[in-house]
């Protein structure tokens, strides 16, 4: 069967590679293995920047449209399904975490389980068989790591026969760490606490995330792993799963969340009063999908360029991302601009001098960059806050002191005059509101990957009415509802889409018909169908506009390359 290519958004394609697939529906680690082969031929193509697997597909993301089609489909054509080059980091990164883990061959780890879950004896009845035999079937497979995704750390691993189980009909608010569970062919060793539906057998005091390693995932693409029952092990009260695992991990498990407390003698910014918690935000992580880690970085990233330009900062130095209204104290003297929602133009605050940010008229994140930047640690390459993965500082809270990044003026840039621009379509909510209604604002969106999922009407539906941002929106996603639902066709009604790839901006939609707009710190994978991708470009200005606010997408084709 021939690939196909599925459009995903202006700068990324999903890949259905067309491989036969292998016979017994449970060997999902043989289709991975195929699937990785198919990734190392994709990675090679030029302007391919990340190739992020899923369970049947690969998303191919470039820097820059249009997306590389012909490339990609010779590539996919012109080579052996075996050739497969080394492992190699993507074109221009140069982040941390990124060189080891990609360069080197899979390895074989082995995870020590107390197979104590809570949904063991469930699991054993939905299988008809025994808890003992649960235990049996797992810790005597080979599990092959398939994919990534979900959080930074979590490993979707293939090749246990005899377990495919489905999800809980109602999923957990909270996992903690370490839980080993079960979902449909995959095993599955949750990273850190976090809400989830899958069926728990156990649990392990081996971190699948770590900061202190390099790479921090313990599992990568490839990589087997063999669990063992930890009740088989001599004295596994006294002896840890890390020194049973000390192989494929060391270092000490640290919290990857600080927060930005201000350093003795140095200047800073504090929050006095806000609408909402304040972030510390650069331009992300990007390159790092394979790790389960999302760019993240500025929900709006030509404003935060724009601030720092105002004020002589390189284009990607951190900047406080303010929603709502806002009031800022200097502690020592320092420059500031603002850009986004709300502009100001570069002024300098003395000690005790504050400024007051309205809230805005239109939009919601505004930017506030200091000259020389915020001072706090990079996690992987960047200083951005990362919700969902938990990656980076803390959100600011009032009261809070970010400290300032002490940089000679002869290594930074002019000041620049007059307030920072927002960009070339100014109007509210941002640039880009609608012709026929200035409250409504119009972005292009790319039909696709998963369109053929929904009716025509649907589809009609989904350009011609407007669409609320709920409240139910953070830097993860927005909720959006429209007077009338998406609905999916008759043979896909019933249908659970297999986890795949996501890009920036895509429309998921779930089974109420309500679509939901990934934002900068969605999920590196889900597995809801995405009907619909808004163009790159036109990101920033959706992520802009507040609870209340209105959407029209705007069909554009894609231009092939």
């Amino acid at each position: 069967m021939r690939a196909r290519l599925l459009e995903a958004g202006t700068l990324a394609l999903l890949v259905e590679p067309g491989a036969p697939r292998a016979g017994d529906p449970t060997d999902a680690a043989a289709d991975a293995a195929a699937l990785a082969a198919v990734a190392e031929r994709l990675r090679a193509v030029p302007g391919v920047v990340e190739v992020v697997p899923g369970a049947e597909t690969l998303l191919v993301r470039v820097a820059a449209g249009p997306v590389p089609r012909a490339a990609v489909r010779a590539a996919l054509e012109g080579a052996p399904a075996g050739t497969a080059r080394a492992r190699t980091a993507p074109a221009g990164t140069t982040r941390a975490g990124t060189t080891a883990d990609l360069a080197r061959a899979p390895r074989t780890v082995v995870v020590p389980v107390r197979y104590d879950g809570e949904d063991l004896a469930e699991v054993a009845r939905i299988l008809g068989t025994e808890p003992a035999e649960v235990v049996r079937r797992h810790t005597a497979a080979t599990h092959r790591v398939a994919f990534t995704g979900f959080a930074p750390g979590f490993a979707y691993l293939a090749g246990a026969r005899g377990l495919e189980v489905p999800r809980r009909a109602t999923p957990r608010t909270r996992i903690p760490a370490g839980a080993v569970g079960l979902a449909g062919p995959y095993s599955g060793v949750y990273p850190r606490a976090s809400p989830g539906g899958w069926q728990l057998v156990g649990t392990t005091d081996v971190p699948m995330w770590d900061l202190e390693r390099d790479p921090p995932a313990l599992l990568l693409p490839g990589d087997e792993v063999r669990f063992v029952d930890a009740a088989t092990l001599p004295d596994p009260a006294g002896r840890s799963a890390a020194d049973l695992a000390r192989d494929a991990w060391s270092g000490v498990p640290r919290e990857a969340t600080v927060r930005p407390w201000r350093r003795a003698g140095s200047s800073g910014l504090e929050l006095v009063a806000s609408t909402a918690p304040a972030a510390v935000e650069d331009l992300g992580r990007p390159g790092l999908a394979h790790l389960g880690v999302t760019a993240s970085g500025a929900l709006d990233p030509p404003a935060l360029r724009a601030a720092n330009r105002a004020v002589g900062n390189g284009p990607s130095f951190a900047c406080l991302e303010l929603t709502g209204s806002a009031t800022l104290r200097a502690v020592g003297r320092s420059t500031v601009a603002v850009a986004g929602a709300v502009t100001r133009a570069a002024v300098v605050l003395e000690e005790g001098d504050e400024i007051t940010l309205d809230a805005p008229a239109h939009g919601q994140h505004s930017y506030v960059a200091v000259r020389g930047g915020i001072d706090v640690p990079q996690v992987l390459g960047s200083a951005s806050t990362d919700l969902l993965s938990g990656l980076g500082p803390a959100p600011v809270r009032p009261g809070e002191i970010v400290p300032v990044r002490d940089v000679p003026d002869d290594v930074l840039g002019p000041l620049r005059r007059g307030a920072p621009p927002r960009g070339p379509r100014d109007g509210p909510h941002g640039p880009g509101a609608g012709p026929e209604d200035p409250d409504v604002v119009v972005v292009d969106v790319v039909l696709g990957p998963r369109d053929d999922w929904f009716d025509d009407e649907s589809l009609a539906r989904l350009l011609a009415q407007e669409w609320t941002v709920t409240p139910r929106l953070d830097r993860v996603g927005a909720r959006l509802e429209g007077p009338h639902a998406l609905v999916r066709r008759e043979e896909r009604a019933a249908a659970e889409l297999p986890s795949e790839g996501v890009a920036l901006g895509a429309l998921q939609v779930p089974p109420d018909g309500q679509p939901v707009l990934l934002l900068a710190d969605h999920p590196v994978t889900g597995g809801y169908p995405v009907v619909a991708v808004v163009a790159a470009a036109d990101v920033p200005r959706a992520a802009q506009v507040p609870p209340g606010g209105r959407l029209r997408f705007r069909r554009v084709e894609q231009p092939s390359a």
